[in-house]
């Protein structure tokens, strides 16, 4: 069972497994429908293709975020249609950073399934081991997928604003710096961070092949981000509940567990005017 990442050569043997379910989660924030269209193009043999707007985010309403996670039971229905069942070991991968597959890793985790894993390093780790690609059209069975939520592995707005300041409670920030500090904001209309919140963008957690650095070194790393050992007191947000998934992917790998997401992020925070909010270090 493989529950956070996987590497290109050990998924090649399985490609024909038909437990194993691949999914491909490529996109682009600024173009949308780039990450279909180059899964058209090329893709990993049998790969299904997940939209992070379509299949892993839900309905906005303008104060939930950019990409608001779908009802569970939503969620579920959108996976199972993708012929997850709960016996299937998934695995997803995007382009390289594996910030979309992070996202699709975290949601399978919250609705009870931990049979799920990231390609390390993407389709880039792929095809650098000369693994073959194709844009064949991929046939499968859609599955029922019963989902058993592990809500309290999200926490929403009004718990994060509830408990700001408190003691043993730590926000992290998963965006550059500079978003961060509130400079050079493109994505939503007020830049800045939750006050209190640390930063550690979540690029941070990969080497410079864009791979996961080995868990002893994320471990030492993280464990000064979050004081010790212990991340069950930690809350992962980012601009919009996207790239925080790849600091709590980061965390599972270095035996750092417990830490939660707020979904909604940055995106949801700033669209409440009367929310504090913080600019600078």
């Amino acid at each position: 069972m493989y529950t956070t990442l996987i590497d290109a050569a050990t998924l090649a043997q399985h490609l024909d497994d038909p437990s194993w379910v691949v999914l491909d989660a490529r996109f682009d924030l600024t173009t949308p429908a780039k990450g279909e269209t180059l899964y058209r193009e090329a893709h990993i043999p049998g790969a299904r293709y997940v939209s992070l707007d379509a299949h892993l985010s839900g309905a906005k309403i303008g104060t939930n975020g950019r990409h608001p996670l779908p009802a569970p039971d939503v969620a579920a229905a959108t996976f199972g249609s993708l012929g997850v069942s709960r016996d299937a070991q998934v695995v997803i991968y995007d382009a390289d950073l594996g910030m979309f597959a992070a996202r699709g890793w975290w949601m399978l985790r919250w609705l009870g399934h931990d049979r799920v894993a990231v390609l390390d390093g993407g389709l880039a780790a792929w095809q650098r081991a000369g693994l073959p690609v194709t844009a064949a059209d991929e046939p499968w069975t859609p599955a029922v997928f019963e989902a058993a939520p592990a809500e309290a592995q999200r926490v929403p707005a009004a718990d994060v604003q509830a408990h700001l300041g408190a003691a043993g409670r730590l926000l992290v920030d998963a965006r550059a710096n500079e978003r961060f500090r509130g400079q050079n904001e493109t994505l939503d209309p007020v830049g800045g961070h939750i006050p209190g919140a640390v930063n550690r963008f979540f690029q941070l957690n990969l080497t410079p092949d864009k791979t996961f650095k080995a868990p002893a070194e994320l471990r030492a790393e993280w464990s000064a981000v979050v004081g010790g050992d212990d991340a069950s007191q930690v809350v992962m947000y980012c601009g919009s509940g996207v790239t925080a998934c790849h600091n709590l992917l980061a965390l599972e790998h270095a035996g750092l567990p417990g830490a939660r997401l707020f979904p909604g992020s940055w995106s949801e925070w700033c669209a409440v005017p009367d929310r504090p909010m913080a600019t600078g270090d």
